[in-house]
């Protein structure tokens, strides 16, 4: 089963910067897109960004200008680029792996990392 794991979170000020990481233990099928989400206190888990095999991406809205999600296919790594972070962003960031067609995850939700907008 493949293992995802997530980096890169801290505290960050406002307005400041942060790149998230994860990397898989094998190479996920093109079948799957990959996305960041996230979950803040009290909150439902959200879809940030995703990213499939062609490179199309999708962003929420909320994030839109702010955030870029890319791939390195040949360290089987997702990116997730946060600019001018907003403390409303301050959440637990997960990777995970879609099945486009079944709707079903890759793999079980990992630890994610925690990203916390403070000045």
């Amino acid at each position: 089963q493949v293992q995802l794991v997530e980096s890169g979170g801290g505290l960050v000020q406002p307005g400041g910067s942060l790149r998230l990481s994860c990397a898989a233990s094998i190479s996920i099928p093109s079948t799957y897109a990959m996305g960041w989400y996230r979950q803040a206190p009290g909150k439902q888990r959200e879809l940030v960004a995703a990213i499939i095999s062609g490179g199309s991406t999708n962003y929420a809205d909320s994030v839109k200008g702010r955030f870029t999600i890319s791939k390195d296919n040949a360290k089987n790594t997702v990116y997730l680029q946060m600019n001018s972070l907003k403390p409303e962003d301050t959440a637990v960031y997960y990777c995970n792996g879609r099945n486009q067609f079944s709707g079903r995850y890759v793999t079980p939700w990992g630890q994610g990392t925690q990203v916390t907008v403070s000045s």
